[in-house]
């Protein structure tokens, strides 16, 4: 579905208990501007009244969580959907009059950001069941992945507070090797170590069942027999140093059930076996470019297509003799910057963010932005069946005139460079 083929364009501010909805008719007068519940009673009625007046688009602020409910209802009501990103919506609230900051203006603002600026929007996501389910698995391993980097820098800063030499005998990566934790684990730190003595430790790692350690084994005792002096809290650290070594197993055992779970999820999935095929990509790293590109490559024309998509393609960024280079964009894009899942048609589609080069004759440039203006709307609000429910004064400062033309946010918000002379 077009932009051309709107005819309600709906804006949703999310809330976990409430949200608020604000609509817009094709001239950007205002039909709903109300509280709406997280009910899908109260979504359906909603849709259903602003149907009336033809093909609706809804457009969150936040697809996932607290916005999934209002998707998909919306979806299974066969009404279009989109997102605007958090990012786009505060600049696109800059250039509206005011500097309020509430639930009605700012799905004003979303509202006002689609109907004008219909480039700013991204695809709310697929409701595939197998993307969706992919989804809540890679974030919670993203969730475990994040905590066990947590717990390795509080095991990392643990030893050189009792033993610097036990410590420097652990640099890189070998304080996260399973030897490491397990020994951590089992005997705490250097004093345990020095009390079992080199045998029994060899002993239990053998019972253990571990590999590859003898040389571990001994470097860490020959870091034990540089220290003779006992540090004050040596015994509270060696009590500690148990618990995160043990989170650090336990999290990387959850990872790898997580892992064999997504595996299975998508082991019927056609590009699985082609990436997984490709160096350095494994089952997760496979899993965030499904997610990526809502699991489908045929909707980019290209690989320079899907290069671009990613942020990885070089963007000409010039100016006078100043700034000149083609830095690659400064992030990757996570979903389609177009609405109705359609990626952007050309590379330029996509709003580069990379700091530019300058010259060695250049100095420091400060970039200033200059809003542009928004006039004021005095029509008064249509009568419609679903006007009834309108508050009597309006939620935002102002009601800005929609603009003759539509345009790219990146147009309406124009950056001046001033040069400061040169030394």
């Amino acid at each position: 579905m077009r932009n051309d083929d709107i005819d309600v364009w709906l804006g949703l501010d999310v809330g976990k208990q409430s949200h608020h909805a604000c609509a817009l008719d094709r001239h950007g007068k205002r039909i709903v501007d109300k509280p709406l519940g997280q009910d899908e009673a109260q979504i359906r009625e909603l849709l259903a009244c602003l149907g009336g007046h033809g093909n609706v688009l809804l457009v969150v602020d936040q697809p996932n969580t607290i916005g999934s409910l209002p998707l998909a209802v919306a979806r299974d009501m066969g009404v279009a959907v989109g997102y605007l990103p958090r990012s786009a919506m505060r600049k696109a609230a800059q250039l509206l009059p005011g500097d309020a900051k509430t639930d009605a203006r700012d799905a004003y603002v979303v509202a006002f950001t689609a109907l004008h600026m219909p480039d700013t929007l991204r695809d709310a996501g697929s409701d595939d069941e197998t993307m969706a389910r992919l989804k809540v698995l890679a974030g919670f391993d993203d969730d475990l992945a994040f905590e066990c980097n947590r717990q390795t820098d509080r095991l990392r800063s643990l030893p050189p507070r009792i033993h610097p030499a036990f410590e420097r005998a652990l640099k890189g990566d070998r304080i996260t090797r399973d030897t490491t934790l397990a020994l951590l684990e089992h005997y705490g730190g250097p004093t345990g170590m020095r009390r079992s003595g080199r045998t029994r430790v060899g002993k239990w790692i053998k019972s253990a069942g571990l590999r590859r350690c003898d040389g571990i084994i001994d470097d860490l005792f020959d870091a034990i027999g540089q220290q003779n002096v006992t540090v004050a809290g040596t015994q509270t650290v060696e009590e500690i140093v148990p618990v995160p070594s043990s989170h650090i197993r336990q999290l990387r055992e959850q990872r790898e059930q997580l892992a064999d779970k997504i595996e299975t999820l998508l082991e019927n999935h056609p590009l699985l076996t082609v990436l997984t095929s490709m160096p350095a990509i494994a089952v997760r790293t496979a899993s965030q470019i499904l997610l990526a590109i809502s699991g489908d490559i045929t909707r980019f024309n290209s690989a320079a297509h899907l290069a671009a998509y990613a942020g990885i393609a070089p963007v000409t960024r010039r100016s006078g003799t100043s700034i000149r280079g083609e830095p690659r964009h400064g992030e990757a894009t996570n979903a389609s910057r177009t609405p109705y899942g359609t990626p952007p048609s050309s590379p330029r589609s996509t709003i580069p963010k990379a700091t530019p080069t300058t010259n060695a004759n250049a100095t420091k440039e400060n970039a200033t932005t200059q809003p542009s203006s928004a006039s004021h709307d005095d029509a008064a609000t249509s009568s419609t069946a679903c006007s009834r429910t309108q508050p009597s004064t309006s939620p935002c400062t102002s009601q800005p005139e929609p603009p003759a033309a539509t345009g790219r946010a990146k147009h309406a918000l124009k950056t001046t460079h001033n040069q400061a002379d040169t030394t």
